[in-house]
């Protein structure tokens, strides 16, 4: 990355963080969006988190483990929460968190139904900018969640947008600005904005409160320190005072300087509404919302003192009118007045060192709608950061203060992990859908994010392998749901890859390659010793993240005894493999010691390859079709599901250079090296390992040279994987082919399916059968620019098969990141593929230039699916901007 400069204060604040001097990160928007509804909050015998803590709790019911806020910050430790809460005089609830439908109730799963916009950040938060829109009519909560369950799987989600919530421009724009002018002083902007044609009212309640740590008697909880307290001062401000914390001040003024009104309450349960128990205090955590829309003035306390606070502004504005909201929470020591032209004049100077620290990672010169997307995907990265706090021994055996949780709660998920102890800043994959880590997802996060902030994503990436992360077993934890569950093995990947972004050659952090290293040789040998049942190199893990793209459920015993030996698994496998060889290599440079676990690495690759490619006969390749599929047993012999998905173009990624010149340094490998391939020379023939006279450099790749051109001819083929956006899930050719399979009794099928899931199959909210998923993408265009460094320009395929236009290989990557890059920027009619055909979004002015970051994306038209925020995996479309907008391809005949 870019050396720091002076002309670059972010990157100054970024190194006195990461050198400890200054904790610019103490700071951030790690509140949760949602954390109801979540696994942590989740006592129930049966597990149904989403009926034990529903959203209509979420207002009266303390959390346990975290908060959530709406376009809120927190402490890294998320003691002293900020969030907004709105109301617009019909709702009937406040609006202080995003609402969105318990799983059971989308058509499709779970999914948020608002509409809020990442729009700017900085890796230290010395600014923050987000968006959300507010409807000036009723919330249709109650039509959303009825339209959705009348709709079957068939059919889209019905969207806030399409309840008509926002005809006639009659909303909201309300947006929230942080700025720091150190460490702990920040600075809060609230700009609402009347967008409807007639004038209308919105109360605004910037709020301030205490995360109850106080009430569950657990013996590593807060709850042993004094409780916070918070109070009104003579001057009007708020003082919040905590053991840890420190003591801090809230100031608030408003249109014309005025000063506010506060309310005070405790953030405590009102355990009358919620279990029909009285109240142990008569100020409770919903006392806002009683106040303010049931008129209840009793519900607030008097003496102006409490564990939550709210200034309330009535906002009476006109068509098109502007109100401004300045706060600002800093440590109670500091005096002097609070805003005036100092307070604009640090807002004006963050603005414009996110700028500069932007423009100074600008590898090239990009297009204006480019910046836009680059800009608001890394700024959905950063707003993701979330505090995640789960203890999974306390909350298996309940809080001393609390009523024991039924015996089932201890056995039920998760009770093999007690060693697991979350209370970290971690980056989500959205802080509504997804409020919890996702092992894989991660991995991707943190190559996306590591050219912005590199302390960062070494930081997440070791956090995992730490001891009270990793299980004993040296599995890592998947999620929350399941922690036991297989998630591809991609970590070590991302160690190599972030290792590399975040330094040059010769100044790269081998420290930090170190020690992910050790740590990761127990995680292969967890994947050696549990997902390999025969001890044949061929490996079976679930379903590895590709959820339901097989005919079955892979990660639950299969039909009549079968056996699955997947092509994705094996192949994740030999990925892993060839990483920890690449790794080991970079050590071995300077330690000698690392060759002995090269050489491990290298035998153990050319053992899986083997198996892939020829145990059995021909492995998991099929030489008719010119394909790799997974083979099932069943019935004493062999049956390969032939369903073309992306099981099959896993194997690409398994590829690594080797250069002659770094081996020669290494005598002990290459000697180890050359006698294995003298002496099983059956095995150096049946795996890419080639030296060509001059080339200087060798391939280890699961596919020959002809293997990896036939089934690049299914990758490009528009008729096959090659959509307009990228690389399908799925084979179009199984929309009219569709693949039937029957066994034990059973008949399944398999036909392509370009966007949501027809089936309930995990949940139904996520669909591997057709649509275009960012993370796997990448690989294969990492996979492509690798064979082309090996193979060079003598290597040309088709793009699309069968155009007649003819690329090398590094071309045809580029042509991939082309199409999807493409799903971001506007077209001539001014639409984002990925925002579908709403043309509010592509023409007005309002709603166009704001860009939504999706899980996945319809496989023809190009439309965003699944978590709108999951800016996680699919902010590498920024890495690809960046590392250079593609060029047309020269193309040859």
């Amino acid at each position: 990355m870019p050396p720091t400069a002076p002309s670059d204060p972010e990157a100054v604040r970024l190194a006195e963080d990461a050198r400890r001097e200054k904790n610019w990160k103490r700071w951030g928007p790690y509140l949760s969006e949602r954390q109801w509804g979540t696994v942590r909050e989740d006592y129930s015998a049966n597990g149904d988190a989403w009926a034990y803590f529903p959203h209509d709790h979420a207002r009266s019911r303390a959390y346990r483990w975290a908060e959530d806020g709406l376009l809120g910050i927190t402490d890294r430790e998320c003691r002293l929460c900020f969030a907004l809460a709105l109301w617009n005089g019909i709702d009937p609830i406040l609006k202080e968190r995003l609402f969105g439908l318990a799983n059971e109730e989308g058509n499709h799963g779970e999914d948020v139904k608002e509409l809020y916009y990442y729009l700017d950040a900085t890796p230290t938060h010395s600014y923050l900018k987000g968006l959300y829109k507010y409807p000036q009519g009723a919330f249709p909560y109650t039509r959303l969640i009825e339209e959705n369950h009348r709709r079957g799987r068939t059919e889209q989600e019905f969207e806030l947008a399409d309840t008509g919530a926002f005809d006639g421009d009659k909303y909201w724009d309300v947006t929230a600005e942080y700025a720091k002018a150190s460490p702990n002083d920040i600075l809060i902007r609230l700009t609402v904005i009347n967008r409807g044609p007639a004038p209308a009212t919105l109360h605004l309640l910037p709020t301030l409160w205490f995360r109850n740590t106080w009430c569950w008697g657990s013996p590593s909880d807060e709850g042993k320190w004094a409780k916070p307290h918070l109070s009104r001062t003579p001057t009007g401000s708020v003082l919040a005072e905590h053991q840890t914390l420190g003591r801090f001040s809230l100031t608030a003024n408003g249109p014309g300087r005025l000063s506010p009104d506060w309310l005070f309450t405790d953030n405590e349960t009102d355990t009358e509404r919620v279990f029909g128990v009285p109240n142990k205090t008569p100020y409770i955590k919903d006392a806002f919302h009683e106040y303010l829309i049931r008129g209840q003035t009793g519900a607030v306390n008097p003496t102006n003192a409490g564990t939550k606070a709210a200034a309330v502004y009535r906002l009476d504005l006109p068509a098109s009118g502007t109100a401004v909201v300045d706060l600002r929470l800093r440590p109670a020591e500091i005096k002097g007045e609070p805003f005036g032209p100092e307070f604009d004049g640090i807002f004006a100077d963050r603005v414009r060192e996110a700028d500069a620290f932007y423009a100074a990672r600008h590898h090239h010169k990009l297009a204006t709608e480019e910046q836009k997307v680059v800009r608001q995907a890394y700024a959905g990265l950063l707003w993701s950061q979330q505090f995640y706090h789960f203890i999974v021994s306390e909350w298996l055996d309940g809080d001393p203060s609390q009523p024991a949780p039924p015996p089932e709660h201890k056995t039920r998920r998760n009770a093999d992990w007690r060693q697991l102890f979350n209370r970290d800043v971690v980056l989500m994959p959205d802080k509504w859908e997804y409020p919890w880590y996702a092992a894989w997802d991660l991995a991707f996060h943190c190559v996306a994010i590591a050219e912005v902030d590199p302390e960062m994503a070494k930081g997440q990436l070791l956090l995992f392998l730490r001891e009270w992360y990793m299980h004993p077993s040296g599995q890592l934890p998947a999620y929350e749901w399941n922690f036991n569950d297989t998630n591809p093995p991609v970590h070590a990947w991302a160690c190599w890859r972030v290792y590399k972004i975040t330094g040059p050659r010769g100044g790269r952090d081998r420290a930090f390659l170190e020690q992910c290293f050790h740590k990761l040789l127990l995680s292969f040998t967890w994947w050696v010793n549990r997902k390999d049942p025969g001890g044949r190199n061929l490996f079976a893990g679930g379903f590895l993240g590709l959820d339901n793209i097989g005919p079955f459920d892979r990660s639950k015993p299969l039909p009549g005894g079968c056996r699955l030996q997947q092509a994705d698994g094996t192949a994740w496998m030999a990925f892993f493999c060839l990483t920890m060889l690449a790794i080991a290599i970079e050590l071995a440079a300077t330690n000698p010691a690392y060759e002995g676990v090269a050489s491990k690495f290298f035998e153990h690759f050319i053992a899986i390859a083997d198996a892939m490619n020829t145990l059995g006969g021909t492995g998991l390749w099929d030489e008719t079709d010119g394909f790799y599929y997974d083979r099932l047993e069943a019935d004493g012999h062999d049956v390969r599901t032939k369903v073309r998905s992306m099981v099959g173009l896993i194997p690409l990624i398994a590829a690594e250079v080797l250069e002659d010149a770094v081996i020669d340094r290494l005598p002990s490998f290459k000697k180890r090296m050359r006698w294995l391939l003298d002496h099983r020379p059956d095995l150096a023939q049946r795996i890419a390992y080639l030296d060509r006279g001059g080339h200087g450099r060798r391939l280890l790749a699961l596919p020959s040279r002809e293997r990896l051109a036939r089934v690049v001819r299914y990758l490009f083929d528009e008729a096959e994987f090659f959509s307009p956006f990228g690389v399908r899930s799925m084979s179009r050719f199984h929309r009219d082919h569709p693949y039937v399979f029957a066994a034990g009794g059973q008949q399944v099928s398999v036909r392509y399916e370009p966007a949501e899931s027809p089936t309930g199959m995990f949940g139904g909210n996520s669909n591997w059968r057709g649509p275009v998923w960012f993370p796997v993408n990448y690989l294969l265009i990492e996979a492509l620019e690798k064979y082309h460094h090996f193979y060079g320009d003598d290597l040309l395929i088709e793009v699309p098969t069968g155009s007649g236009r003819r690329l090398t290989l590094r071309d045809a990557a580029r042509e991939l990141s082309k199409r999807l890059i493409g799903l971001f920027v506007p077209g001539p009619d001014g639409r984002r593929p990925c925002h579908g055909n709403d043309p509010r979004l592509a023409t007005d002015p309002h709603w166009r230039d704001f860009v939504t970051f999706y899980e996945y994306f319809d496989g023809d038209t190009g439309r965003g699916l699944g978590a709108n925020h999951q800016t996680g995996w699919t902010a590498l479309v920024a890495r690809m901007i960046e590392n250079g907008r593609p060029t047309p391809p020269t193309a040859s005949k």
